[in-house]
């Protein structure tokens, strides 16, 4: 099965706490580019449409993705790849300051993959977001779509438009994944379940809402479970949700849109345990470092998630 993640790539500097007499460290990041590594190594066939500058950054980042197995694409060269600077409080929580530019170009005429996953900054920011939504339209026929938000208040712009981008998203979609923290910035004090109960409505056949330390929830029209997270000592917060993404997509690979709606409870259960352990070994160690199969296989028999029926 073939999958097609587009958007960002982003030289992530992540910096220690202050005091902590740590350095600063720089690791390949950008949500999007972090689940198609994710699915790469996971064993999955992914290309990811991107941006990169001809720059050290911009070969970090290659070079990671193709280590692991990932097709990348380059959809235009902008004057230098997107970084950003991550803050770490005590807890490993990250904060992010940008410098990036999304200027994409694609063609929509394109073979299609089985699947298109799509997300972040790269979705809502223009003037590449137009791009990112011409791809995934012209592939939705074809191809299952997946979206994360994963939002970047500094980038999004005014409130109310960013959130008619991320809901346009969320229309051409048939599985979306977001944070509590996502929709505390689009939606301020409504109850998480609500907002995915709205989204459902939408047209997604699956809404997936994750809350950190306090584990993950899924919504279909007829499921609504919830899963606690694994307890894990926490080294920062990097990529875990690109992490879990990555598994569900995984744990997903095949299935047809009709099938996604009619996932049971027992499945739910199962795939987000199977995700949460892939976020817990991400959270377990430095950096958007997600497991590989041997990995996360290990994680769940450590964390005894080997009930539901999830693969």
């Amino acid at each position: 099965m073939s999958i097609l993640v587009i958007g960002e790539c982003v030289a992530d500097i992540v910096r220690a706490p202050a005091g902590s007499g740590a350095a600063d460290r720089v690791h390949p990041g950008g949500s999007p580019a972090n689940v198609a590594y994710g699915l790469a190594r996971l064993g999955r066939d992914v290309t990811l449409l991107t941006q990169l500058a001809d720059d050290p950054s911009g070969q970090l980042i290659a070079d990671h993705l193709k280590g692991a197995g990932v097709r990348v694409e380059v959809g235009g060269v902008p004057a230098r790849t997107p970084s950003a600077v991550v803050g770490l409080d005590a807890r490993g929580q990250a904060t992010y300051t940008f410098d990036i530019a999304w200027t994409l170009e694609a063609d929509p005429a394109r073979p299609a993959p089985a699947h298109v996953h799509i997300g972040s900054i790269a979705a809502v920011t223009a003037p590449g977001a137009a791009a990112v939504l011409a791809v995934t339209e012209a592939l939705r026929d074809r191809a299952t779509v997946s979206y994360d938000p994963n939002v970047r208040p500094g980038l999004m712009g005014e409130h109310g438009e960013a959130v008619a981008r991320v809901e346009r998203c969320v229309a051409l979609s048939d599985l979306v994944k977001a944070s509590d923290e996502d929709l505390a910035w689009l939606y301020p004090g409504e109850n998480p379940r609500t907002v995915a109960a709205r989204w459902l409505a939408l047209g997604p056949a699956v809404v997936l809402v994750t809350r950190g330390a306090e584990g993950s929830l899924a919504l279909t029209r007829q499921e609504a479970v919830t899963e606690d997270a694994p307890r894990v000592a926490v080294v920062d917060t990097v990529g875990a949700g690109d992490s879990f993404m990555s598994a569900v997509l995984d744990t997903l690979a095949g299935r047809e849109r009709e099938a996604l709606g009619a996932l049971g409870a027992e499945y739910l259960t199962g795939l987000l345990r199977k995700a949460g352990a892939a976020a817990a070994v991400t959270v377990s160690r430095a950096g958007a470092n997600p497991p590989d199969r041997a990995e996360l296989d290990a994680a769940r028999e450590e964390f005894g998630l080997r009930s539901g029926r999830v693969s």
